[in-house]
């Protein structure tokens, strides 16, 4: 590994500051899913297109990310990453505050566009900045950061645009079409200048990181553990890019979807737009956890298949049970995906050498996930038992994550 600075010290606090950003910015599709849905007055299949044009540009950009990034270099990538997300930020107020659905899509896929670059610039990045059979270690302590953005961006968002919500949502009801009208303007309104905000604010970070001192690293620190030069000789890729692709398709259920869950139970509006900070606690409590364990007293492979494990027995015990008790399994599932991430992303492109940069974005393609299985879930709870259609999808994906971490540990023995 080649760097400027010999502590790794000052580069974790910008990554982690870059972690925090993102964090925040994801972890608003949540209640982002309620507040289309009334604002644009849409179904829950519609209201789901939220995660589906955020997570899509992830499947799209991550390649053109690598190439971006070979140019750039990090410090210019993750500046121009900021600054992607401050456009789509600028364009996701303008067009809610004008009420046109498809614009506020586009905007935000602007968005996930600038945080493919940043993902696929800081996830490599921290992973080889040292040893990396202790990389989950480094990455937990980069999932905190995002993580207690995460828990605080629904608090603030509650705060700001979805007081009141559930008394909103009668007085639409009952108005004549054009005070509804007016009602919806006004509440798609309450985005306008928290997103502006935040568009500005993306704007100085990315003038902060240009200047500041973060270090190059190399892919000399991720050696190649095989004489082919192919990135199809490196199994552990191809299967991590699934991995991937159904850790975050559970994650964005767990904490994304809750609140559609929860609601689906009949609890109101006013309530379940706190329920993913439950689940997004519940990630911060497992990344420490993860912290304390890994790599001294549990493997990243091994620690993934608990995980694994945990992750099916939450979700039994949510189709097994109802309301309030079903919701808090769902937030446990936190828990169960805290390390599930930084397990796999480590796992897969350990090894890859010179290739480390395009098999990251190949990694980061599989952020889709978010996209396509919530989608699964608001199509088909319109046909069948929401319960048992949020089962039947966590359930699969949690097991082929044991197998990956089975595959791993042997691979790694």
């Amino acid at each position: 590994m080649t760097t400027t600075t010999k502590s790794p010290l000052m580069p974790m606090a910008i990554i982690g500051g870059m972690f925090f950003i993102f964090g925040f910015v994801t972890w608003l599709n949540g209640p982002l899913i309620t507040f289309v849905k009334l604002a644009f007055t849409v179904d829950d299949v519609s209201a789901f297109l939220v995660p589906m044009a955020f997570y899509m540009s992830y499947f799209f950009l991550s390649l053109p990310a690598a190439a971006i990034l070979r140019r750039t270099g990090m410090k210019g990538g993750m500046a121009l990453a900021l600054l992607v997300m401050a456009v789509g930020a600028a364009l996701f107020g303008q067009f809610v505050d004008l009420r046109i659905f498809p614009g506020a899509l586009a905007a935000l896929f602007v968005i996930g566009a600038g945080l493919s670059i940043l993902q696929t610039a800081s996830n490599p990045y921290i992973s080889i900045l040292g040893p990396i059979d202790s990389a989950a270690q480094r990455i937990a302590f980069m999932g905190i950061c995002n993580k207690l953005a995460g828990a605080l961006a629904p608090l603030v968002f509650a705060a700001v645009v979805m007081r009141g919500v559930d008394g909103l949502a009668d007085q639409v009801a009952a108005a004549a079409p054009a005070a509804r009208e007016a009602l919806l303007s006004a509440f798609a309104h309450k985005v306008y200048l928290p997103y502006m905000a935040m568009a500005g604010l993306l704007a100085v970070l990315a003038l902060a990181v240009w200047r500041s001192p973060l270090p190059e690293v190399t892919d000399k620190a991720n050696a190649d553990d095989t004489p082919s030069k192919s990135l199809f000789a490196h199994p552990n890729l191809w299967l991590g890019f699934i991995c991937i692709f159904l850790y975050v398709g559970v994650e964005v259920m767990a904490g994304d979807a809750i609140g559609t869950y929860g609601h689906a139970f009949g609890l109101p509006l006013d309530q379940t737009k706190y329920f993913t900070t439950g689940t997004l606690a519940a990630m911060l409590v497992g990344y420490i956890v993860g912290l304390v364990l890994i790599p001294g007293f549990v493997s990243q492979a091994r620690y993934l298949i608990v995980s694994a494990v945990l992750g099916v027995l939450f979700t039994v015990a949510a189709y097994l049970t109802k309301g309030y008790a079903s919701v808090a399994c769902v937030a446990l599932l936190g828990f169960a995906n805290a390390m599930m991430w930084p397990a796999i992303f480590p796992l897969g492109i350990k090894g890859l050498g010179r290739h480390t940069e395009t098999g990251s974005a190949i990694l980061v393609m599989g952020i889709a996930g978010g996209a396509i299985i919530p989608q699964l879930f608001a199509v088909l709870k319109a046909h069948y038992d929401f319960q048992l259609v949020f089962a039947a999808l966590m359930v699969p994906c949690y097991l082929y994550i044991m197998l990956f971490g089975l595959f791993a540990a042997r691979r790694n023995s």
